[in-house]
């Protein structure tokens, strides 16, 4: 089967990266071997970063820099006003919330957020504050960054593009190409043990976050130019308000917390920043202790007792860089005739998507009027990843890490 642009891998990238392709009128699809945002995509806390927490240190940095422009965008997208339109999905804030811990450089890092952003913190009257605020020592302000739910927002994308994504087996992948890399037909087996199927694109895109690694062996990379960053991320859920935003500690977000609800109706805060970085190096129980000392500290009034704990891990693929940074956007390797991208940030998703946009109009020319009707109807459509506390998780009483004078206090 000829066709312009074969995608692999249906997190965020590569499905608004099909989204722009057929937009633009080529003849795209997307291959999955799981489903819809495993990995990275589900495990993201849904943040549409506008460049705050990368100012912080008082300048204007590349990261802030290159995704200043993304609320925006983002927004525009989310009430249906421009392409694509992610009306569907779930926006579960308008905003997010930045307070700080009690110290000279907190209050500093604060000034420095204003720095060159489309999206700069007002402050918040105390009265005015979150329940789950009142009680902070430092200053409080509002950030203007939208949180989304992702599973809902690759939902959006799957109802529009179900006859052009297909699950396939990915012990079944093979990649033929040319002594000078260029790919001359992908093969892959339908999930459900169906007839082997051959497509020969014009162009093959790699959006599989660490899956990228397998694929980039299959045309010669022994060793993929490409790392893995891991998070240890703490889940929080039961009796517990309603909160999405930062804590600040001079130059580095201390915690990054997002709320949603789970099946059961129970309130679920994904806890990340500092503590999911250090937590690589921490056992559960340990990882634990630390969320009960740090959420304890800057968030005094909120009552935890009702309240469960676990945690999972996950890996951020990128580009690789010297010392593991993270790179400041998204990372793109251009071979032959295709593309190894990675996001960095899913908030930078609509900018991959219209460089790979582009590079398909160079490399393939103006897109030609075609027949979009799907060839594959029994291939199997992926289905969208559950979130991280949907999966199975083991839960233990959030109290048992609290120490006796937080418990005490709550109780009285």
């Amino acid at each position: 089967m000829d066709m312009d642009v074969l995608i692999f891998g249906g997190g965020i990238a590569g499905i608004w990266t099909l989204d722009e392709l057929t937009r633009r009128g080529y003849d795209a699809a997307l291959l999955e071997t799981k489903s819809l945002g495993s990995g990275q995509t589900i495990s993201a806390q849904g943040i549409i970063h506008g460049g705050m927490k990368y100012a912080l240190q008082g300048t204007l940095t590349a990261s802030a820099a290159n995704i200043r422009d993304m609320p925006n965008i983002w927004r525009e997208c989310l009430a249906g006003e421009r392409q694509p339109d992610l009306s569907a999905a779930q926006v579960r804030s308008e905003k997010c919330y930045l307070w700080q811990t009690d110290s000279l450089t907190s209050r500093l890092g604060m000034l420095g957020a204003r720095i060159g952003l489309r999206t700069s913190p007002a402050q918040v009257a105390m009265d005015e504050r979150p329940a789950a605020l009142v009680d902070c020592p430092g200053n409080v302000a509002e950030l203007p960054e939208q949180v989304i739910d992702p599973a809902s927002v690759l939902d959006a994308f799957r109802q529009r593009h179900k006859d052009r994504l297909f699950q396939i087996s990915g012990r079944s992948v093979s990649i033929e190409h040319e002594t000078d890399g260029a790919i001359t037909s992908i093969s892959a087996c339908p999930s459900d043990n169906g007839q082997q199927l051959t497509w020969q694109p014009k162009l093959a895109v790699f959006c599989a976050g660490s899956g990228n690694a397998n694929l980039m062996r299959q045309l010669g990379f022994d060793q993929p130019p490409m790392q893995l960053r891991p998070l240890h991320m703490v889940l929080l859920r039961g009796n517990l308000p309603e909160l999405n935003g930062h804590c600040v500690d001079g130059a580095k977000t201390r915690v990054t917390i997002t709320s949603a609800k789970d099946r059961a109706g129970r309130t679920v805060w994904q806890v990340g920043g500092q503590i999911a970085e250090d937590g690589v190096r921490m056992s559960a129980s340990r990882l634990f202790q630390r969320a009960a000392d740090d959420l304890q500290e800057v968030l005094p009034s909120v009552d935890f007792r009702d309240v469960e704990i676990s945690s999972h891990r996950v890996n951020r693929a990128e580009r690789s860089t010297v010392g593991l940074k993270r790179p400041d956007t998204f990372q793109m390797i251009e071979e032959a005739n295709w593309i190894a991208a990675w996001p960095t940030k899913l908030a930078l998703a609509p900018l991959l998507a219209e460089q790979i946009a582009e590079i398909a109009r160079k490399r393939i020319g103006e897109a030609q009027p075609v027949d979009h009707e799907s060839s594959h109807s029994s291939t199997p459509c992926p289905e969208v990843a559950a979130p991280p506390w949907e999966q199975s998780l083991e839960w233990q009483p959030f109290i048992d890490f609290l120490d006796s004078e937080t418990q005490q206090r709550h109780a009285a």
